[in-house]
């Protein structure tokens, strides 16, 4: 079984002031991002059944099981700045199955931020390299850098829960604290 390496907290040495409030944030991201960018828009890159990643998977309790899978790079004034990666199990059925099939170039943060319903977990963090599945499929959106940093957090609605995973572009910086 692999270790999980999200952290309480960032680890891995100081982090640049302006990075690290986002990581902090605690509330939408998309809701941070229009404040800073005259363009707001949200790129459906991915969605339908797949494999939770490893540690996604002992997450969720689908390590056996599909899982839908919803990838989108959020952008501001055409620059992508952040790439989310969200993750719910197929096992369980319910409203939040039926919003995320209809969500499209919609951001998922602002459902779950505006809906009384959702209560969400502790934002988890880790510093990813080259060798992660996330940092692969984000660079793939043109980000280059030697890491970049990510959050997660789990929310639910009734009986479901969904895993959201953010992950910070180079040009997230450009935004201001």
């Amino acid at each position: 079984m692999r270790q999980n390496q999200w952290r309480s907290r960032p680890r891995g040495g100081p982090l640049d002031p302006v990075l690290a409030s986002w990581l902090r944030e605690p509330g939408s991201l998309t809701a941070r991002c229009q404040r800073h960018c005259q363009h707001f828009r949200v790129r459906l890159l991915r969605y339908g059944k797949g494999r939770a990643l490893a540690d996604e998977g002992l997450y969720l309790n689908t390590s056996r099981q599909p899982a839908w899978v919803r990838e989108v790079v959020l952008a501001c004034d055409g620059v992508p700045v952040i790439f989310a990666h969200t993750t719910l199990s197929t096992a369980s059925r319910g409203r939040l199955s039926r919003w995320l099939s209809r969500l499209g170039s919609h951001s998922l943060g602002s459902l779950l931020f505006s809906h009384p319903g959702f209560s969400r977990g502790d934002i988890e963090f880790i510093c990813l390299d080259r060798r992660h599945p996330l940092y692969q499929r984000a660079a793939a959106t043109g980000a280059t850098a030697d890491r970049l940093w990510a959050r997660r957090s789990l929310h639910r609605l009734g009986g479901q829960a969904v895993l959201v995973t953010e992950v910070f572009l180079p040009a997230i910086g450009l935004l201001g604290a």
